[in-house]
């Protein structure tokens, strides 16, 4: 099913949906400087019979919709993450192949950082929940991740708490990353061997209570007590380094 068109903006996130399906840009715009670093792309694009275009600055901002356009603009046509099943947590957990889930996540560049944190420590794929308040794979997102949304896989749930379960009966180790109550110790002293799910909630409320309640363990990243907690995409990133200093990190691109 065809989804929406959607802009991606910088030239990392170009060359990364380019790599993962250059068949999804419809057309492109980009500014002189950054034309002799693309030619890969516009022949790609020639042979398919495809706009691209170089402009001036004005109109990259006009097709972006923001200044923040880093030389460069695909529209893409942005199919719908897939829906994740009891099925897929099998075989993840038979892989070895941990995960992020994200409860409720709602700003789009927490999305778009927590994308790249993941990419960059090798997690393979971010579960998104399918409430109309969570953060959407969109322009803001893939401008933050830098390349991140296209070199992990992004999927929805309609129920993360049920989801959750279908994880722990599959041998995940499900990680709540709670703002307080949760342990204090060391996030990586788990199952040996087990894969891991890193469950992060909503930016304002934390997770929810039937969220939490999957959960197979809770942690929190201890701190000085000078602020209430860190932003949800620096904990991202403390904690998926911390998981994978315990269970290694899964470097397999998804399917």
């Amino acid at each position: 099913m065809k989804g929406s068109e959607i802009t991606i903006c910088g030239l990392a996130a170009v060359r990364a949906r380019f790599q993962r399906d250059a068949s999804s840009i419809v057309r492109l715009f980009f500014d002189r400087q950054t034309s002799k670093r693309i030619g890969i792309i516009c022949r790609a694009l020639a042979a398919d019979r495809k706009v691209y275009r170089c402009v001036e600055a004005a109109e990259l901002e006009r097709v972006a919709g923001s200044v923040h356009h880093g030389g460069i603009v695909a529209v893409v046509d942005d199919r719908p993450p897939r829906v994740a099943t009891a099925q897929d947590a099998g075989t993840w957990s038979r892989r070895r192949e941990n995960l992020v889930v994200l409860d409720r996540v709602g700003n789009a560049h927490n999305l778009g950082a927590i994308a790249r944190t993941a990419a960059y420590l090798g997690v393979p794929r971010i579960v998104i929940a399918g409430d109309p308040a969570a953060a959407r794979p969109g322009a803001a997102a893939y401008r933050v991740a830098e390349g991140g949304m296209d070199a992990v896989e992004v999927l929805a749930v309609p129920d993360v708490a049920a989801f959750l379960r279908c994880l722990s009966a599959a041998g995940f180790e499900v990680v709540g990353a709670a703002t307080r109550g949760g342990a204090v110790s060391d996030p990586a002293a788990g199952p040996p061997g087990a894969p891991w799910a890193l469950v992060l909630g909503n930016e304002e409320h934390g997770l929810a209570p039937a969220v939490e309640s999957a959960c197979t363990r809770l942690v929190t990243v201890p701190g000085s007590g000078r602020v209430e907690s860190l932003n949800v995409s620096a904990a991202a990133a403390i904690l998926i380094h911390e998981l994978g200093r315990r269970t290694g990190r899964s470097r397999r691109r998804p399917p």
